[in-house]
C-alpha cells in the first residue's frame, strides 16, 4: 500500500514490478543478478481520484506514455528491495508534485531607492573601468 496523502492510497495490485538486469559498471554482480526494477502504473485504470488522474495526464513527463502508463526504472541500489522502495518513492513524488498547487506570481516593481542604488553602483563600476588602461609616461 502506497500512501500518497491522508485520503489517497494506491493498492499493491495496481503497481506492477518487473525485474531487469541493471546497466553500467558493477562487474560480475551486475551481469548475473537482476536487481533493477521497472515499475509500471496505469493511471486511467487506477483507483486515484479523477482530479489526480487529470493532473497526471496533463504532465509532460517522459516517464508517462500516451496511454497513461507511468514507467519508472530504478537501478541505483545493489538489492532488489531497495530498488523497489526507490521506485515507489519516485512514483509518490511524481504524483504529489503533479497535484501540488503552484503559487500565483504577482509581479512587483523595484522601489525608487533600489533603482537609485543600482544606477549608482553601475556608475561606480563604470568609473573604475574607465581608470583601467594604459598609463601615459
Amino acid at each position: 500500500m502506497l500512501r500518497i496523502s491522508n485520503t489517497v492510497e494506491i493498492a499493491d495490485w495496481e503497481i506492477e514490478f518487473t525485474q531487469i538486469r541493471a546497466q553500467g559498471a558493477g562487474g560480475q554482480n551486475v551481469n548475473k543478478v537482476a536487481s533493477a526494477v521497472h515499475l509500471r502504473f496505469d493511471i486511467p485504470n487506477s483507483s486515484l481520484p479523477p482530479f489526480y488522474k487529470e493532473r497526471l495526464m496533463a504532465l509532460s513527463d517522459q516517464r508517462i506514455s500516451k496511454e497513461g502508463v507511468v514507467i519508472i526504472k530504478a537501478q541505483s541500489h545493489r538489492t532488489l528491495e531497495l530498488n523497489k522502495d526507490d521506485a515507489m518513492q519516485r512514483l509518490k513524488t511524481l504524483i504529489q508534485g503533479a497535484v501540488k498547487q503552484q503559487k500565483v506570481r504577482r509581479p512587483t516593481r523595484p522601489t525608487r531607492s533600489a533603482r537609485r542604488r543600482r544606477v549608482d553602483s553601475k556608475t561606480r563600476k563604470g568609473k573604475t573601468k574607465a581608470l583601467r588602461g594604459k598609463v601615459d609616461p
